[in-house]
């Protein structure tokens, strides 16, 4: 069961997504960087014990990634150039 800063993060990480998918059309262009920096914070108050590839996707800002994590997709992550993903 996740814990409440995994369901704020998993929501950042949607807006974002959604952010970015709506780009193409938007004029002006939206800000990320509020987004970003609210999942960064998001990411200082997970719990001891939070699994290491969701923290190495936050590190590196795989934010697709962490968000098919917590979406209890993760096999459908590819490798990246670190080979992290198994």
């Amino acid at each position: 069961m996740p814990v409440p800063v995994e369901i704020n993060l998993l929501t950042a990480l949607g807006e974002l997504d959604a952010a970015v998918k709506g780009m193409r059309s938007a004029d002006p262009k939206p800000d990320l960087l509020p987004l970003f920096a609210r999942i960064d914070e998001l990411a200082k108050h997970l719990p001891s014990g939070t699994d290491p590839a969701l923290l190495h996707y936050l590190q590196k800002r795989s934010y697709e990634k962490a968000r098919l994590y917590l979406q209890g997709r993760d096999t459908e992550n590819q490798a990246g150039n670190c080979r992290h993903v198994t």
